[in-house]
């Protein structure tokens, strides 16, 4: 549990992909956002669904955090679907900290040779992938789903339209402090995992 419920809250994380996708729209309404984010969550939905319903019944009681350690190193599609995952963040990272400049041959190899050596040091400093997802979802996903929201909601409404004592913003506040419990409670149950060895034992 401490590493499911994070890992599940992280993968579901859509926020900060919204106002990029509102503002493509041809036609931006709310009622066409609510359309777009209730399809997208219902495909990975789907799509999670099924990767791990045959990921488990491929390999059953001995799958491992970590699916794709489980097939082949020699297979093609899965060797495939390592280089898209490299060249999904290498792309991520370029529109991140170059958004408007063309181009470049030298900062395209520059960026995927860092990423190759933070990737071998996480390899060889990590024991499973399952530690990085869970840090993560026990950190950026509560931030993002509940505190940021409701931090937001506190400070941009002001108090002359509702009043702190109001339901909407103690809703809020309630909001932020079950997102800033579900950070500690998920953080301590997997500090305890490390220091107890167990986060290095492989399972289902």
């Amino acid at each position: 549990m401490s590493y499911t419920v994070p890992i599940m809250a992280f993968a579901f994380v859509c926020h900060p992909e919204v106002l990029p996708i509102y503002t493509e729209l041809c036609r931006p309404t709310q009622r066409r956002m609510q359309a777009v984010a209730n399809m997208s969550i219902g495909a990975m939905f789907i799509m999670y669904g099924l990767t791990a319903t045959f990921g488990y019944l491929t390999f059953y009681s001995s799958v491992k955090a970590e699916m794709l350690e489980m097939y082949t190193q020699e297979d093609l599609l899965i060797l495939c679907v390592r280089l898209a995952v490299l060249l999904a963040i290498r792309r991520a990272l370029q529109q991140l900290l170059f958004p408007s400049k063309a181009f470049s041959w030298p900062r395209h190899v520059a960026i995927a040779f860092i990423l190759l050596i933070l990737v071998n040091i996480l390899v060889i400093c990590v024991p499973t992938i399952r530690d990085i997802f869970g840090f993560i979802g026990s950190t950026s996903a509560p931030s993002l789903i509940f505190i940021l929201p409701s931090v937001f909601y506190l400070r941009i409404v002001p108090t002359e339209v509702e009043p702190l004592r109001s339901w909407p913003k103690i809703q809020a506040l309630c909001f932020g402090v079950l997102g800033v419990l579900f950070m500690a409670i998920s953080l301590g149950f997997m500090f305890a995992n490390w220091a107890t060895g167990q986060s290095r034992m492989s399972g289902h």
